[in-house]
């Protein structure tokens, strides 16, 4: 029987995350802005790398996230575990792979391309469809709403132009990796071009 405690859900998100790792190596799309400077902090020559439509998405659409989640736990049965997994739990599982990875002197991970973007995709789906295909481990669904709703307030706040799942773990380590975000990649795209 499979266990449903948030650490079982660490471990299997260190390999979902150890797998992804190893699929966005081969992931590098030419046309991604430039990368900050590893190491480069906010104060110490960060800026922003999204306007004011990509950060009102990001708000938007986190809010939404959110607050499906808030409505759902205050209608109907609060879970305490969900909240810890998807504030606490998914953020440490990314946040311990782009450690490992720094540690590594990996250059900025930029997997913004086709695969980067698919795979980010294929991602979120595993992780909020587990109330139809494992049941079990439902409680990922509102886990994976929490933390990629908080991120993209976080991403909103900080301006980052990357895929909202890297947000926390990249403000944190002072990085700048980038997995695709077919989400806002558009947006993004658009307020890039017209700035020029």
């Amino acid at each position: 029987m499979i266990s449903s405690s948030p650490l079982t859900f660490l471990f299997t998100g260190s390999f979902i995350v150890r797998l992804m790792d190893e699929a966005m190596s081969v992931a590098d799309d030419r046309t991604a802005p430039p990368a900050e400077p590893a190491g480069t902090a906010r104060g110490a020559g960060w800026r922003r790398r999204i306007g004011p439509l990509g950060t009102a998405a990001r708000v938007v659409v986190g809010l939404a996230l959110l607050g499906d989640v808030m409505l759902g736990h205050w209608t109907g049965e609060f879970g305490p575990a969900s909240w810890v997994l998807g504030l606490v739990g998914f953020p440490t599982v990314l946040l311990a792979w782009q450690w490992a990875r720094a540690r590594r002197g990996a250059p900025p991970l930029r997997a913004t391309g086709l695969v980067g973007h698919t795979l980010n995709v294929l991602v979120f789906l595993a992780l909020y469809l587990t109330f139809w295909y494992a049941p079990v481990l439902s409680i990922t669904s509102d886990a994976a709403l929490i933390f990629y709703g908080a991120s993209m307030l976080l991403a909103a706040g900080r301006g980052y132009a990357g895929c909202e799942v890297l947000a926390a773990s990249n403000w944190l380590l002072r990085r700048d990796d980038q997995v695709g975000c077919i989400l806002f990649a558009p947006v993004d795209h658009l307020e890039r071009r017209e700035r020029g």
